[in-house]
């Protein structure tokens, strides 16, 4: 998998455009009935199903979508992400909770004000286009305006720029069978920025093109938000795209959100085990950045070294720190905050959290048998490097033995538990702690002893 994952702007403080609490949909007879009732909302999907013969589609929702943000609400199948977003503009009638733009309720709007949100605030991109097959590309385009009542001459010229802002300009004339499935998307979406609404409501918009062609489009849509700022609400069941669109990201499972996050705060720190899953497969070093990975700078470190900015990601600090072959000094406002490491790097892409201490906990030994010298400590937190049993080496221990140790061994210098053998005055002790004649013991176990 391979993600470029753009710079993430920091959160604003502005007033949510959308403000979503307690949100539920229930499919099925007296749906009112579930979100009422605490043993019914608390049943798992299919005791749900058995006991009442509903369904809920969307169960105790709730987020802020905030001005100017892409915010993605990503899950598998059935996951209940394309009615929740059908829910915002009431496309889906919600069976509980609130829902307000900009402060307004929009469960309480009247069907003028609803039809004014709808062509006005929020403009939907499809899945399928939606496309009118007898008309023009520019017709198209044009349509939201022309519902809007919009005079025929004004709309067409709002209608090119849209066009041409999309990269179709020159094919104003073809109608939506001529064209490739990329550009019948950039059709539907130039004819949802026409309207000039205050938030992009996309359905999985892209999850019917060919991969070439969806890059495109992504990169479209990052473009277009770079240069509008405008506030998206994005569906997808792909983890890619999530993390290349999303400044935050809904993961949800069985209707319910179970980790809300930035791309970062998602791959780092899973909230369970099924979103450590899910994110299992994603390249670290292309989503984590370098606040993640920083430690703190010394006088020495903070005067030498190339400078990165804290946004920047685990994959450009190694580019950084290879070719200046030192570490590299993390900068905010001028002022360095932190310093990038080799370790810490490697850290960060093995999965290891880097603010971990290493500990190291030294154990009782064995009570020696009759006529022997005491076998080897174990020590842990050997992976460090300073276990010469776990690190792979065979050194002088305590006690007259020898430990030799599988290279990259955690188990932390224990000679049965890393797959060594303890040489004790003419026995040894192989893997698994079975006793046998110091002959038999590998060649490798008797080099250092004491």
């Amino acid at each position: 998998m391979t993600l470029t994952v753009p710079t993430r702007k920091p959160p604003t403080t502005a007033e949510p455009v959308f403000s979503v609490s307690g949100l539920w949909k229930v499919f099925g007879p007296k749906p009112e009935r579930v979100p009422a009732d605490p043993e019914l909302s608390a049943l798992t999907p299919a005791e749900l199903r058995s006991r009442t013969g509903c369904t809920a589609a969307v169960r105790d929702v709730s987020f802020d979508v905030r001005k100017g943000e892409v915010f993605v609400v990503m899950g598998l199948s059935g996951s209940g992400k394309s009615t929740l977003v059908r829910c915002l503009t009431r496309l889906i009638e919600p069976t509980a909770g609130t829902i307000a733009i900009d402060g307004e309720d929009v469960r309480a709007m009247d069907r003028a004000r609803l039809r004014e949100l709808r062509r006005h605030r929020a403009a939907m991109v499809f899945q399928h286009f939606g496309l009118l097959p007898h008309r023009t590309v520019l017709d198209n385009v044009a349509y939201g305006l022309e519902i809007q009542g919009v005079g025929r001459s004004e709309r067409r010229e709002r209608a090119a720029e849209f066009v041409a802002k999309v990269g179709l300009a020159g094919m104003e004339k073809r109608r939506p069978g001529q064209l490739s499935g990329g550009q019948r998307q950039r059709v539907g979406l130039a004819r949802a920025l026409a309207v000039d609404p205050e938030v992009l409501l996309f359905d999985e918009p892209f999850s019917a093109l060919d991969p070439l062609i969806r890059r495109d489009m992504q990169d479209e849509v990052t473009r277009l938000h770079r240069e509008e700022g405008r506030t998206m609400v994005f569906i997808t069941h792909d983890l890619s795209e999530a993390l290349k669109l999303g400044d935050r990201i809904a993961l949800m499972r069985d209707g319910r959100v179970v980790q809300l996050g930035t791309p970062e705060e998602i791959v780092g720190a899973p909230a369970d085990d099924y979103v450590r899953e899910f994110v299992r497969d994603v390249p670290r070093e292309q989503v984590l950045t370098c606040r993640t990975a920083m430690r703190p700078a010394s006088a020495e470190d903070a005067a030498h070294g190339p400078a990165l900015r804290p946004e920047a990601t685990v994959a450009e600090a190694i580019e950084a720190v290879a070719r200046a072959g030192t570490p590299a000094r993390v900068m905010d406002a001028g002022r360095c905050v932190g310093v990038v490491d080799h370790d810490r790097l490697l850290g960060v892409v093995a999965g290891v959290t880097p603010e971990a201490p290493t500990t190291t906990t030294t154990t009782q030994p064995p009570a020696p048998l009759p006529d022997e010298a005491p076998t080897a400590t174990s020590t842990s937190g050997a992976a460090a490097g300073r276990d010469a049993a776990a690190a792979g080496a065979t050194g002088a221990v305590s006690g007259g033995a020898a430990v030799t140790g599988t290279p990259g061994a955690a188990a932390g210098g224990d000679p049965a538990a890393a797959g060594a053998t303890a040489v004790v005055e003419g026995d040894a002790f192989a893997p698994g702690g079975e006793r046998r004649p110091a002959s038999q013991a590998p060649a490798r176990g008797t080099r250092g002893a004491v």
